[in-house]
């Protein structure tokens, strides 16, 4: 007998624009153990299209509805950042499994409420930190993890990535840094979740959190919004292990040079690359140990692919991997990683780079 599939109903499933169109859709009609049995959009109009094209069953434009249908098993909210907390809130209510977009919250205090929440319904919940199932990712913890390196000494990371001075063309709330999406908590909440997964936590950080670019355009001709979000953030500061790291993520340049990670250890050397985002970019791997002369390719072990081929590379391919990590956790009635419970020490992560910069750069304890 073919076991059950999990239901799932999207909020933010529009099917001309969004991140979900570009990751979630085309990641979960790949995943047998899923059935897309809801897409939610802003109006009835675009939820019947999306519906259409990717076979769901029931289209809803009110959220509430849709979390609160009898079909629906687990509830994947992905929209704009200041959207996270109500509709988030309301599935839990409703004891759905629920997986947010990352960042989970607008700040540090939706993310508790949210995961204050989670816990008290027993539900099982994720947060969209997809580097966490790269495979290249997963192969760089292991590889540090059994000794490539030995101990881990120092650790460098940088992102550069074209941003603000396109974005506001067509993003313009993410000027504002109340509404809790920027170069701070996307960009850096990322990159720094990777970076933690592989090489360990920080004990102690200092941060420089900036705004180099004050003014957007918008998409009427002449007229500009101010903004007071993110757009470069520098790190420092020494990991649980007693290593030291760096970091500098910024959105600023037209021409980027991706994302970079550089591992140094008593035994050996470990980098890893990206032309693009680190949750969704294609990642090189490569190291020299003690004794030799240079750097050569690493190759990624298959088995830590989880996913059938048919997978779309790019922003599929990681999503669909957490979301097959998910699916095993549902049907498992247990707890999976990266929780609401996780995400909320990510976000104190990311605040304590703020405090650190409002304070000049005082090195903050965690």
């Amino acid at each position: 007998m073919p076991e059950e599939k999990i239901r799932i109903g999207i909020i933010g499933a529009n099917a001309n624009y969004g991140w979900s169109m570009r990751a979630h859709l085309p990641a979960l009609l790949a995943l047998p153990e899923y059935e897309l049995t809801a897409v939610c959009t802003s109006s009835s109009v675009t939820a019947a299209e999306s519906a259409k094209a990717y076979g769901a069953r029931l289209p809803f434009h009110d959220y509430q509805e849709m979390v609160t249908h009898p079909e629906i098993d687990l509830v994947s909210v992905s929209v704009r950042v200041p959207l996270h907390h109500d509709m988030v809130m309301a599935a839990l209510d409703a004891g759905k499994h629920v997986f947010c977009e990352w960042p989970l919250g607008a700040n540090l205090e939706e993310a508790q409420r949210m995961a204050s929440l989670a816990n008290s319904k027993g539900v099982t919940n994720m947060v969209g930190l997809q580097a966490q199932g790269a495979p290249a990712i997963l192969h760089m913890k292991d590889l540090i993890c059994h000794g490539y390196v030995g101990e881990v000494l120092a650790c460098n990371m940088t992102m550069f990535l074209p941003g603000v001075l396109q974005r506001g063309l067509s993003m313009p709330w993410m000027a504002d840094r109340e509404k809790g999406g920027n170069t701070l908590t996307i960009g850096t909440g990322h990159a720094i979740d990777a970076l933690c997964f592989c090489v360990g936590e920080f004990k102690e950080i200092s941060a420089k959190v900036a705004t180099q670019v004050t003014e957007w355009e918008t998409s009427e001709p002449g007229k500009t919004v101010p903004v007071n979000s993110a757009d470069n953030v520098l790190i420092s500061g020494t990991l649980v292990g007693g290593a030291v790291a760096s970091a500098h993520i910024a959105t600023i340049p037209w021409h980027g040079s991706g994302w970079r990670m550089e591992v140094y250890g008593r035994d050996g050397t470990l980098t890893a690359s990206s032309q693009e985002m680190i949750q969704y970019g294609n990642i090189t791997i490569h190291g020299a140990r003690k004794g030799e002369d240079r750097f050569v390719e690493v190759p990624i072990p298959d088995v830590l692919t989880h996913i059938p081929s048919d997978v779309p590379m790019g922003a599929p391919f990681n999503v669909a991997q957490i979301y097959r990590t998910l699916g095993q956790a549902i049907k498992d009635d247990s707890k999976t990683m990266p929780d609401f419970d996780f995400a909320v020490d990510r976000h104190k992560l990311l605040d304590a780079m703020e405090q650190s910069s409002m304070a000049d750069g005082k090195t903050v304890t965690l």
